[in-house]
């Protein structure tokens, strides 16, 4: 495992909750067309999908930093960005010393990203660089109470290629960062 992680995050069939896998796949390409050479062997990017308990995993393989890149709702016009840093020191359920709290891996489909950073740092994860690049969606494929849109709505889609650019700059801070430490 790489020192960073890029993880996509989302479920495709659902209109622009597929923005992180969007994200990842255009950072791929862009990887493997040698576009940020400086990147290669540094970074891994992954798409995680709806694969929360794959993330946990991933996340307690030694990751030093991690992004995690996700539809996120913020009450901000569609398209618009966010560079959050969530706060994943507040313990939940048994950890708070609750023994009847209900456990967080009810169910692997439940997982959304909070409560991945949640039982990563239950079961003792050391990922402490976690930042989140949100994109506020416009609808999740929601049509006349029906579901299963493929493709992200337009403003969203425009916001892809950005991004993919403030990935970029989020990784290569943290290769500076990381680099700085050893030196």
């Amino acid at each position: 495992m790489s020192a960073i992680l890029v993880a996509g995050i989302g479920n495709v069939f659902l209109g622009d909750d597929g923005f992180g896998v969007e994200v990842v796949r255009r950072l791929q390409a862009q990887l493997a067309a040698g576009e940020w050479p400086a990147l290669a062997g540094q970074v891994d990017v992954a798409d995680f999908g709806i694969r929360g308990v794959d993330l946990c995993y991933a996340l307690l393989d030694g990751v030093q930093s991690a992004i995690l890149i996700d539809a996120t709702q913020r009450g901000g016009a569609p398209g618009t960005l966010y560079v959050i840093e969530p706060c994943i020191e507040e313990p939940v359920g048994a950890a708070r010393g609750d023994p009847y709290a209900v456990p967080i891996l009810m169910s692997p489909h439940e997982m959304d990203p909070a409560s991945v950073l949640q039982t990563v740092r239950m079961v003792g994860g050391a990922c402490e660089d976690i930042v989140v690049l949100g994109c506020e969606p416009q609808d999740f494929g929601c049509e006349d109470g029906e579901e299963g849109r493929m493709s992200l709505s337009r403003p969203v889609a425009a916001a892809v290629e950005h991004a993919a650019e403030v990935v970029v700059r989020l990784v290569t801070a943290r290769l500076a960062q990381h680099t700085a430490r050893v030196a």
